[in-house]
């Protein structure tokens, strides 16, 4: 690992907002902005219950993953077509290119939008439009993960993958993800058999909510190569020991743990130990038009909530590259770019 040397705490937030970052869990849907929302909601003529952008901002609390569920659902009846989709995606770009974002890997949920009409083609279009301007105005490189709803049935997500699979040079893997508890990952195992089978990179939601037994089962049954979450792993030593030696990424959510209640405050929060305990483990947004904040706000309350500093950022920003999908080549331009920041920093500290 890069020889990281501390930078001044008063620096670190430009640090933290500088530094080349990848994002691996963000929820685009979770990206719609209460602004937005009601444009679009005027637009297509989709009425929603609240009365003004304050109103609904302020029903933005959560208690558990289930109550944000719901209204997170309500706020994405409002994408109707291919240029909804590109619109919400595009806006989400722009915020990742402020945070210094150079590759993100979006999870999209096409079941959310196919049971009320709309064709599978406009959601995945649209996104992948937003992706091509982004990398073409940005800079930002990405791909698209289609994720199963977990408290549907198997056989619907087969019946969704049928539907994307005309799409399929569009986006790159799957995913597994809503309601957690009570629906175990080995629920879509034959699903994601066939996934692997058509050469989908797997990926799975597990250990937010769910005990370390569904993080294991998401290794084991699914055969996910990433885990979304995973933060219940440290109640499994076992667990650890096999996450670290493996390489297995997690990717973590600081800012959606807090405000679905699986830590009380920040500064409780485990990822400073599952870092140190040698796990490869990333800071990312999760919903952030929801739970507070994009990738930077995720860094910046963090590492406030536990002292963490320039050796940690480092490390994350590293893990986010090597976590991600992208090719051997690309990694290593983004670690060098990762490395000249850093430098960068210890230079005008001289």
């Amino acid at each position: 690992m890069y020889n990281v040397h501390p930078v001044a705490p008063k620096r670190l937030p430009e640090l933290l907002k500088r530094m080349p970052k990848a994002e691996l869990h963000i929820h685009i849907e979770g990206s719609l902005e209460p602004e937005l929302i009601f444009k679009l909601s005027k637009k297509n003529n989709i009425p929603i219950p609240y009365e003004s952008v304050e109103s609904l901002r302020a029903a933005y609390a959560f208690n558990n993953l289930q109550s944000f569920l719901d209204i997170y659902y309500a706020g994405a009846s409002v994408l109707i077509n291919e240029d909804d989709f590109y619109e919400m995606a595009y806006a989400y770009f722009l915020k990742a290119a402020e945070d210094h974002v150079l590759h993100a890997e979006l999870f999209f949920d096409p079941q959310t939008h196919t049971e009320r009409g709309v064709p599978m083609e406009a959601v995945i279009k649209g996104l992948n439009r937003a992706c091509n301007e982004a990398k073409d105005k940005l800079g930002i490189t990405s791909c698209l993960i289609l994720c199963f709803l977990r408290h549907l049935s198997e056989e619907d997500a087969f019946k969704t993958l049928d539907e994307a699979l005309p799409f399929k040079q569009f986006w790159v893997g799957v995913g597994l993800d809503s309601s957690e508890v009570g629906h175990p990952p080995e629920k879509f195992a034959k699903v994601f058999a066939k996934c692997k089978e058509l050469g989908f990179r797997l990926v799975a939601h597990a250990g937010e909510e769910g005990p370390p037994a569904y993080i294991w089962s998401a290794l084991d049954v699914l055969g996910v190569e990433r885990v979304d979450h995973g933060v219940q792993s440290i109640k499994d030593p076992e667990l650890v020991k096999r996450l670290s030696s493996e390489r297995i990424p997690l990717t973590v959510c600081p800012l959606s743990n807090l405000k679905l209640k699986v830590f009380s405050s920040l500064s409780e929060h485990n990822i400073a130990k599952l870092l140190a305990q040698g796990l490869c483990v990333t800071i990312n947004s999760d919903d952030p038009a929801y739970f507070g904040g994009y990738i930077y706000e995720n860094f910046i309350k963090t590492f406030e909530a536990l002292g963490l500093g320039a050796r940690e950022a480092y490390a994350f920003a590293h893990n986010s590259f090597e976590a991600s999908f992208m090719s051997v080549a690309e990694k290593e331009k983004c670690f060098h770019a990762l490395k000249v920041c850093f430098e960068s920093f210890v230079e005008n500290d001289a």
